[in-house]
């Protein structure tokens, strides 16, 4: 791993080819002559549909079909997507009630698919829609976040999906019992819609180069589980599936799962032999992508008199929205305690949590999914714990670190860190956020009479995902490589950084390096992207992959150059060997061997498994300056000391902290989903939906002071989420500590002007 260290900031590759223009989204690849796919949706959050007549759409001029649940029933179509589910605290699986591609008899969610209608253009599509007449029986709509209410499913008559707990209840119990200090904290975590740059799309259309086979190509996040989907949906053979995934403008989780449209699409194509083309418009995103976070947590630490942890304890009540999407059960319970108690020494834990159905759109992955909710739970109730013991935060979590030496630990709810040194971290953290000028700050914030807070958030994130990844090379006759990968960029830069990290170990140049991503045609297995796995995962099966290559060419280079085997050797940049003066490149042994017609030297493949995922870690610092007459929160200074191992590209790297802590900066004090009372959403436009903008994001500094991962033989640590997992409890402790001085004690997000102005008047006592 010599070269590994050279670490090198080089440019992004693909960043040329999306700002002209060049980018090929799915948008932009639709076959010539594509028929469009409109989806009709429900306009009410809850009811039972008593009218449903296509028949005046399909007469519709330019209608090639309209379909309901019955006409992908009659097709012998599997119209039931899966969701994961939890085992329940008695034993039980967690509710799994039908979530039928579209409705079947009710429709339980604004936006709901009802119908799908194929034809020549959007124009007709739309046109054809006012046609069908559609009557409904309205039910009783359930929002809150709590058990009891009119069921949304039969199958969860409390409207109860899950009740789920991991720990020891009783000892948690009886260590709170014999405490000194005992802090309790309800925390919110808002609900955000994730608004990729580009909207969920798809085409499909029968494969042009096979009779028979359906090539569907989407803007998701891997290819293997739709194939996987798709191919039991339409009841036909995986290897008569063609999936790719062409270029995509964000995913973060949200596109990472399978959604009702796709498969009506793909049926559709199928039986008209047509392609057929979808593509969601905004409003249409908003109404039916997955949602993120939404949970309310109880959290309590029990302390001994020497303030260190005892006992930690969390109730949390997770929306699940409508029905059960991809993971949403799994997030808010095994991953959420993946990291509960974070980077303290605590082995005494309970977590419950309860997932409540609600007539809203599914809530499931979201940037981090699962840690950046419980980190923000944790890292909030340390800085309410400092304030209430009278001790400064930063030394409370100093005293509750899991110190050095006790590395591999394993931790209450049974992962088990590698390695850290969270002192060393924070330390850095100190002096890369000027701790020491802070009172000066805040005394000119004053002067101006403006509040200023600071806020200090440490995460440990574990790296999610398969732990199995696939690489496979192929020597093209130009004389380059093609690198194939199992995993799916989203925006994140894995073309240069897994040329580069190529290059590295095998000493092509990167310029003649091409990575081949998306196609389930090309490569026959891999994980996709999620979990911040892409990095690690990836980059370790080149590793393995520049291996195999190494030991398939040195025999021939031995041959070839007229020595032993065993004399030949190679340095990451060319093969050596005793006897021989000649030292040549792995593309120069490859062009020997196409002279030679060993096509057998031309491509390699190899898979590997880490045996433990890894474990970033770090400090964010934030202060927040806010104006008390108009509640307007600046964020002025934002710090970040990161704990990633070793690092290929540390601008790609920054690149993914700025974007997460953005993404997190906005659910702080900008992003706020609003529902009225009968359901309907009232954040459906960005008129009404407040994306974080420029002027929201400070100058954000980053720094990384490694402890290599011992997890994988790159010693590296996942980076791409742990922006957002640090983010949100930095702003919103610095928000809490500059408001605390005027009265409030109860700051949740997001910490909008009208919210911040209101927490002020009440803390007051002032009339609103």
């Amino acid at each position: 791993m010599e070269k590994f260290g050279k670490s090198q900031p080089v440019k992004r590759v693909e960043d040329v080819r999306f700002l002209t223009g060049q980018g090929q989204y799915v948008d932009d690849i639709r076959p010539d002559g594509a028929l469009v796919a409109y989806f009709f949706r429900s306009p009410v959050a809850h009811a039972d549909i008593t009218t449903l007549d296509l028949s005046d759409a399909r007469d519709a001029e330019g209608v090639h079909l309209v379909w309901s649940i019955a006409d992908l029933e009659a097709l012998g179509i599997e119209i039931g997507l899966n969701g994961s589910v939890v085992t329940n605290r008695d034993g039980s699986d967690g509710a799994s009630p039908l979530r039928p591609v579209l409705a079947k008899s009710r429709v339980r969610h604004v936006g709901e698919a009802i119908a799908v209608i194929i034809a020549d253009n959007m124009e007709a599509a739309k046109d054809a829609a006012e046609l069908i007449e559609f009557d409904f029986d309205e039910c009783p709509v359930h929002l809150g976040l709590s058990v009891g209410g009119d069921a949304i499913h039969d199958e969860a008559p409390d409207n109860l999906a899950f009740d789920w707990g991991l720990g020891d209840e009783t000892a948690t119990q009886a260590a709170f019992d014999a405490a000194a200090h005992h802090v309790t904290l309800d925390i919110g975590d808002n609900r955000v819609i994730v608004n990729a740059m580009e909207p969920r799309g798809c085409f499909a259309e029968p494969d042009p180069t096979q009779d028979g086979r359906l090539h569907f190509s989407v803007n998701g996040q891997g290819v293997w589980g739709m194939k996987k989907d798709l191919s039991k949906a339409l009841k036909i053979d995986p290897e008569s599936i063609r999936v790719t995934n062409p270029d995509v403008g964000g995913g973060f989780g949200m596109k990472a799962m399978h959604y009702p449209e796709y498969i009506p699409v793909a049926a559709a194509a199928r039986i008209l032999q047509r392609p057929v083309h979808w593509m969601a418009d905004r409003t249409e995103s908003m109404l039916s992508d997955n949602a993120g976070r939404d949970l309310t947590s109880t959290c309590e630490l029990a302390f001994d008199a020497d303030h260190r942890i005892l006992a930690y304890r969390v109730n949390t009540i997770a929306n699940m929205g409508a029905y059960n999407s991809g993971f949403a059960q799994p997030i808010q319970t095994q991953l959420f305690s993946r990291v509960l108690m974070g980077t303290y020494d605590c082995q005494t834990t309970w977590l419950r949590v309860q997932g409540i159905y609600t007539n809203t759109t599914c809530v499931d992955a979201y940037r981090g999914a699962g840690r950046p909710e419980a980190i923000y739970a944790l890292e909030r109730l340390m800085d309410r714990a400092a304030r209430e013991l009278g001790v400064d935060p930063w030394e409370l979590r100093r005293i509750n670190f899991i110190k050095k030496d006790q590395f591999p630990y394993k931790a209450a709810t049974g992962e088990t860190y590698d390695v850290g040194d969270f002192h060393k971290v924070l330390d850095r953290a100190a002096l890369e956020s000027d701790q020491s000028g802070f009172a000066a700050r805040k005394a000119k914030s004053a002067a101006a009479g403006l509040l200023r807070g600071r806020g200090l958030c440490y995460y440990i994130e574990s790296i999610l995902g398969d732990p199995s990844e696939t690489s496979k090379v192929e020597f093209t006759a130009d004389g380059g490589a093609e690198l194939l990968v199992g995993t799916q960029s989203n925006g994140q830069g894995h073309e240069t950084v897994y040329a580069q990290f190529l290059s590295d170990q095998s000493g092509i140049p990167i310029d003649r390096i091409k990575v081949i991503q998306g196609d389930s045609a090309r490569i026959k297995q891999g994980g996709g992207t999620g979990g911040s796995r892409s990095g690690t995962v990836q980059n370790a099966a080149t590793l393995e992959c520049v291996s195999v290559i190494v030991k398939a060419l040195t025999p021939f280079v031995a041959t070839r150059l007229g020595v032993a085997e065993d004399d030949v050797s190679f340095d990451h940049e060319s093969f050596r060997a005793e006897g021989s003066n000649q030292t040549p490149d792995i593309l120069t042994v490859v062009a020997w061997a196409r002279e030679d017609g060993r096509e057998d030297l031309l491509q390699h493949e190899a898979r590997i498994t880490l045996d433990a995922r890894s474990f970033p870690n770090g400090a964010h610092v934030a202060e927040a300056e806010i104006d008390p007459e108009t509640g307007v929160v600046c964020i002025d200074g934002y710090a970040v000391v990161d704990d990633f191992g070793n690092l290929i590209n540390p601008m790609v790297v920054e690149g993914q902290i700025h974007g997460g802590v953005a993404q997190g900066l906005g659910q702080a004090i900008t992003e706020q989903v609003g529902f009225d009372e009968d359901g309907q959403l009232l954040t459906a436009t960005f008129m009404d939906y407040a994306m974080p903008r420029a002027d929201n994001m400070p100058w954000v500094t980053f720094v990384n002071e490694p402890t290599p991962s011992s997890y994988n033989p790159m010693g590296m640590k996942g980076c791409g989420e742990a922006g957002t997992v640090g983010s949100m409890a930095a702003v919103a402790n610095a928000v809490q500590d500059a408001l605390w001085e005027r009265g409030v004690r109860q700051a949740d997000m997001p910490f909008t002007p009208l919210r911040v102005w209101e927490m002020l008047k009440n803390a007051s006592g002032d009339k609103l």
